[in-house]
């Protein structure tokens, strides 16, 4: 803040007098007063000078500033008018082709350095491959170690081409991958040169099968196995050995001159009769010679690689298959090709191929490499291409044979020799639909694919199975249809299917029904206990827990052909013990089940004819000699129960034979139990009984008894409550002479039907007594009102 006038003047007051009391401190001072005032003019001057020289330099560096500012602003207004006049410039040149012609001609010549400085890496990047080249080349055959080297380099820089952008366009690339490849087959066949040369010596293969390789032969071996051995640790498939290539060179000759050329050996129908045979047999001739010569070296060398526990390397006889199998490999294919114009030969071609596969895992425990899945054969390799057709044709030949069984003449027949008496008896189409079904097992059960496996089991087996299921349906529909009111006023009913049901017609198609049903389930159950079912099914089970998993987050999973047709253990019904025919064996048992329940109708329906005239045209009223009742010899089964026992004899005999004593018991339990229903109600409960009536229903009582008895002993025990209803009629008027006083069987009719009639408890004692445990009171009651006699004595 600047100091106003006044106290500027002041504070310059103070100044001055403290100067001149500076000065002037005593008199003396003022005899210097004129010297003082000459230096305070003097000091005054030069103030005034330095002023005047720093207004000058003021005014000089305005007008410098100014000078400045006004070539600033020229500056500015000339880069202004510089910018304008590029952006027309610019706008100009853009609508002009000028620059881009001149980029053009820019370019020409600057491909052409680019080509020279290219050509140039170009002749410097050969000149290196040719001396990796010749380098190779000069270790070969001494030093086949030494040559891999050079070579990897090589094959290192053929990578590395291969591997930048662009180089499709590059014809060095290629240059460099066929020498690389072109060195490598000279490698090979340089080194293979010299074994070959040994093997000449040697006469090879005419050497006895149990004699030792020298040490140049192995040699030769081990040097070939040294130049192979990079190619074999870096490769993720199995390769063949060269040094066993080279050995088997004149047995792939042989091959090829016996079953590749115009001799009839070459026929592709003799594949399995001589082709295969002629394999295996050169295997197994020459499978120790080559283990007991070349094993400890395979295992020296491939010690501690990569592959150390391939067998293929580390196993001579492996090798030697590995190095056979790619010309069997070709004449497989060949074949393969020939044989899908000719289903038959395909059909038989693929299982014969299948069984050489098997030969070879089996005989000598080839796993092409692969400890856990093992070699996947050439069937696979043949199905990968021609699965779809072989398939086609299985289906075709198995449908076809179906078809022929279910309309064969005596397909529908029972097959009574099937087995013993107490089992089961199928039709003879049953019996074939399974044999048929076990051909198909056999077909497939020696493929490796999941999918393949599954393909058979549910468009060939199980369309079989549901073929026959819907066949037997229908017969049990037809039946149905024709015993039935409903069923004939529907679909009407001729005469001939009329007539087939008569007798044991009716039993016989029931029970073909049965015996069909059952013969299909059991053996199906049978099958899923079985190792290829048992592995199969588990092997769907964990196919569904992953397909599961991967839709976990899905609503819904895609179905298949397989979803429904064999039991999900995903369900939340799923058991452990389920199998994977369990879904149909449900189906054909419950089959069995109805057609057990219709014969059970059927036998009703028999019996009910048969007793009607027994139950409405007999009158047990009569009265006769006493005598008779004391000598039942002298009682003879009442006239009309002789067709009723024919014709329950005739049915018994007739199901004896034709189902299992399971069935058989199962099915007479309730038919009897029927009869039982019938003779109680229509005979017991209905007619009125005399004293000679009513021994003479227990006597034809008995022999229905007996006749149950003769065919399943303690069968009659269905027929309790009419025996012991019929034991309750036959209460005698007086006691018996002889008998003990009050013991039951001195019960009279009189003394028990008055127990009886008194009150519940009294008549359970009376049945106690008289030994009656099936019985109830409301029923003896009913029975005893049938004598006539307690009706005369008691007015009822």
């Amino acid at each position: 803040m600047s100091l106003s006038h006044a106290e500027a003047s002041q504070s310059l007051d103070l100044r001055v007098e403290d100067y001149l009391d500076d000065k002037l401190q005593s008199m003396a001072d003022l005899d210097t007063l004129d010297e003082l005032l000459v230096n305070v003019e003097t000091q005054r001057n030069q103030l005034q000078s330095q002023l005047d020289d720093a207004v000058r330099e003021l005014e000089k560096a305005r007008r410098t500033t100014e000078d400045r500012s006004d070539s600033l602003q020229q500056q500015i207004d000339e880069f202004n008018e510089l910018q304008a006049s590029i952006d027309t410039r610019v706008k100009i040149a853009a609508a002009s082709d000028a620059p881009s012609e001149a980029i053009a001609r820019l370019q020409r010549p600057m491909k052409k350095l680019q080509h020279v400085e290219l050509a140039q890496k170009y002749l410097i990047l050969l000149q290196d491959v040719e001396r990796l080249r010749a380098e190779a080349r000069s270790y070969l055959p001494d030093s086949p170690k030494a040559a891999l080297e050079p070579y990897a380099k090589l094959k290192g820089l053929a990578l590395k081409l291969r591997s930048l952008s662009g180089n499709e366009e590059l014809h060095l690339v290629d240059h460099v991958q066929a020498v690389t490849e072109s060195l490598w087959n000279e490698m090979k066949k340089t080194m293979s040169a010299e074994l070959e040369g040994v093997l000449e010596k040697r006469h090879w293969p005419k050497v006895d099968p149990h004699a030792e390789m020298d040490d140049e032969w192995i040699a030769c071996v081990e040097k070939l196995i040294d130049l192979q051995m990079p190619e074999i640790t870096r490769s993720s498939s199995t390769l063949p050995l060269l040094p066993f290539n080279v050995m088997t060179a004149i047995f792939v000759a042989e091959f090829r001159f016996h079953f590749m050329s115009d001799k009839p050996t070459s026929n592709p129908q003799s594949i399995g009769t001589h082709c295969f045979p002629w394999f295996l047999t050169m295997i197994e001739k020459w499978e120790d010679f080559f283990r007991n010569n070349l094993g400890h070296l395979l295992a020296t060398k491939f010690h501690e690689t990569p592959v150390a526990e391939n067998t293929v390397y580390l196993d001579p006889v492996s090798a030697l298959i590995t190095a056979m199998l790619p010309v069997m490999r070709e004449k497989v294919h060949a074949v393969a090709n020939e044989a899908i114009k000719n289903p038959p030969f395909l059909s038989s071609f693929i299982s014969q191929l299948m069984t050489f596969d098997e030969n070879i895992r089996q005989r000598f425990s080839y796993d092409d490499g692969d400890d856990d899945k093992g070699w996947n054969g050439l069937t696979g390799e043949i199905l990968d291409h021609h699965f779809d057709a072989w398939f086609r044709v299985e289906r075709e030949f198995a449908l076809e044979r179906f078809e022929k069984i279910i309309e064969s003449a005596d397909g529908r027949k029972i097959d009574y020799d099937y087995s013993v008496t107490g089992k089961m008896k199928p039709t003879f189409a049953a019996v074939r639909i399974t044999d048929l079904l076990r051909v198909v097992t056999g077909k497939y059960e020696r493929l490796r694919k999941l999918k393949h496996k599954t393909k058979f089991l549910t468009d060939i087996q199980l369309d079989i199975l549901d073929g026959y299921h819907d066949r037997l349906r229908g017969s049990l529909e037809a039946y149905q249809s024709i015993t039935s009111t409903l069923g004939r006023t529907l679909h009407g009913a001729s005469k001939e299917q009329l007539a087939a049901l008569e007798g044991i017609g009716a039993l016989e198609t029931l029970c073909k029904v049965i015996g069909s049903s059952d013969h299909i389930a059991n053996t199906l159950t049978e099958w899923s206990d079985e190792e290829f079912f048992v592995v199969l099914w588990e092997d769907l089970q964990t196919r569904d827990a992953q397909r599961s998993k991967r839709n976990s987050a899905a609503s819904s999973i895609t179905p298949d052909s397989i979803l429904g047709r064999v039991p999900s253990h995903l369900s939340d019904n799923g058991s452990s013990d389920s199998g994977i025919f369990d879904e149909t064996v449900s189906a054909y048992s419950s089959r069995r089940k109805a057609a057990e329940q219709l014969l059970v109708n059927a036998l009703v329906d028999s019996h009910a004819k048969a007793f009607r005239a027994y139950a409405s045209k007999v009158q047990w009223t009569t009265v006769g000699d006493a005598a008779v009742l004391d000598d039942p010899s002298q009682f003879s089964i009442t006239p009309e129960l002789d067709e009723p026992l024919r014709i329950l004899q005739r049915n018994f005999d007739y199901l004896t034979k034709a189902l299992s004593t399971a069935s058989f018991r199962r099915v007479w339990h309730e038919a009897l139990d029927k009869l039982q229903d019938l003779l109680w109600t229509s005979v017991l409960l209905k007619q009125s009984f005399t004293t000679l009536g009513a021994a003479q229903f227990a006597h034809d009582g008995g022999a229905v008894f007996s006749l149950v008895e003769r065919y399943i002993p303690g069968g009659s025990g269905a027929l309790d409550s009419l025996r012991e209803g019929m034991q309750l009629l036959n209460l005698a008027t007086a006691v018996p002479a002889g008998s003990a006083e009050g013991s039951a069987p001195g019960l009279t009719l009189k003394e028990a039907s008055d127990r009886v009639f008194t009150d519940n408890n009294e008549a359970r004692k009376v049945l106690e007594e008289l030994g009656l445990h099936v019985l109830t009171p409301v029923n003896a009651r009913y029975i005893l009102q049938r004598r006539v006699e307690n009706n005369e004595n008691i007015g009822w």
